[in-house]
């Protein structure tokens, strides 16, 4: 990477910050001495045009729908790949050789089972309890039994904590899932590949033999690539924020789980759907864009837009195709929901206002539909989705741990409080 310097003005001075040019994308200025040099501070609130690390996984250019994991384009690891080839190209940086794929299943595969003592743990919680509180409670109580793999200046400590995170997330899903819906626990299963593994972990039950439907695998294992990783969004920009602390990785990803269960975040693909039933049917369809057009109304359309993408988000192409799969698989020719979804779609691609505003549709527009159909409730949607972002906060906890350039996590702000005053003793203050 080769600095440059750039000018900035601050009222009558003016001070040369470093310039840092990725491998791709925009210029950087560096701002870390400008307090020191100005005595101010740069406001950005969402951290929209702050660039918060370094980083070699995930590239998005939102202007062109494009998506690439460490180079390779999310289409591709999509087509071609499984989820555990992506996990290892986000942890790597490279694509497995045949040996070196085979190891990586194997460890993951060996790693999948949860310490007993983490089923009483469950028996805590109330039946009804959101499975997303579940996980939180549950991925940060790991640290409590595999003490083994929480020194974080250990190397091989922190590899084996990647592998257990990456192996038992599923495992603690599934057990968030059966507990919710009042169904024992099912243990993994080490002949099944990863998916088709959760799934029975999720709809096996002991009175019945349980066999996976490949194409319901390869559903899910497709949802899963496509929520790998996603660049410094909110969820990971927590996970470095804590882990800039030294927490241990545990904490770290359950505070990520946390960010993720935010509706505007994780939650979004659950709002979508809830839209879509909404609607209801396709003529109903202009009711809701005149509503969603009307500036004095509060209504929005789920499913449309991206913080990031400008264009059509490339997911949601791989995602549109996987939920046409998944209907056909399961006999579902005429579902309501998805015909408004392809109205919808086809009024946005081709409707003067959503081009103009690149209200585009998104992975959430038809991931909602498909996890739906395959028998998920919507409570387990944001679930789903920590399950496949956790090897994305691994790979960027482990990359800002071994960044010599790391510190730890401390935003400024722009105060607007009271200035200083003296206190004033309880018998003197006076009412109103």
């Amino acid at each position: 990477m080769n600095d440059q310097t750039g000018s900035l003005k601050v009222s009558d001075k003016s001070v040369d910050l470093p310039l840092k040019k990725g491998t791709v994308g925009p210029d950087v200025l560096d701002i870390g001495k400008l307090y020191q040099d100005t005595g101010m501070f740069t406001y950005d609130p969402g951290f929209t045009s702050t660039a918060s690390c370094e980083s070699a996984i995930t590239y998005i250019d939102g202007d062109k729908g494009v998506l690439l994991h460490r180079g390779y384009p999310i289409e591709q690891l999509a087509e071609h790949g499984d989820f555990l080839e992506t996990c290892y190209v986000l942890l790597y940086g490279e694509l497995p050789t045949a040996a070196q794929k085979a190891d990586f299943d194997y460890r993951v595969t060996r790693h999948t089972m949860v310490h007993e003592q983490m089923a009483r743990f469950f028996q805590g919680f109330r039946r009804d309890a959101h499975p997303m509180a579940v996980m939180v409670a549950s991925v940060g109580a790991l640290s409590a039994f595999y003490h083994d793999s929480t020194d974080i200046t250990d190397p091989n400590q922190r590899m084996i904590a990647s592998m257990r995170m990456i192996a038992k997330i599923p495992t603690l899903a599934a057990m968030a899932f059966k507990y919710n819906v009042g169904q024992p626990f099912v243990y993994p299963t080490n002949s099944l590949d990863y998916t088709s593994n959760f799934l029975k972990m999720c709809f096996a039950v002991p009175c019945d033999d349980y066999h996976v439907n490949p194409v319901l695998a390869r559903a899910l294992d497709r949802i899963f690539i496509l929520h790998a990783d996603h660049e410094q969004n909110a969820s990971t920009s927590t996970v470095r924020l804590a882990g800039s602390s030294g927490a241990n990785p545990f904490a770290c990803i359950a505070a990520g789980i946390a960010s993720l269960w935010g509706p505007a975040h994780g939650g979004a693909n659950e709002a979508a759907l809830k839209m879509l039933g909404e609607i209801g049917t396709v003529d109903r369809i202009p009711h809701f864009i005149a509503r969603a057009k009307d500036k004095n109304d509060p209504f929005r359309l789920m499913g449309l837009g991206h913080r990031v993408y400008k264009n059509y988000d490339p997911r949601a192409k791989i995602m549109q195709k996987t939920s046409h799969e998944v209907l056909a698989e399961l006999g579902i020719n005429d579902d309501p929901l998805l015909d408004v979804a392809m109205e919808l779609e086809r009024i946005a691609l081709h409707d003067d206002y959503f081009i103009e505003k690149k209200l585009y549709p998104n992975i959430d527009f038809y991931s909602g539909i498909t996890l739906k159909a395959m028998g998920f409730p919507t409570n387990m949607f944001t679930v789903l989705f920590a399950v496949a972002r956790t090897v994305g906060w691994i790979a960027q906890w482990r990359e800002m741990i071994e960044d010599p350039h790391q510190k730890i996590g401390r935003p400024r702000q722009l105060y607007v409080g009271a200035t200083k005053r003296d206190y004033v003793p309880i018998s003197k203050r006076r009412e109103g």
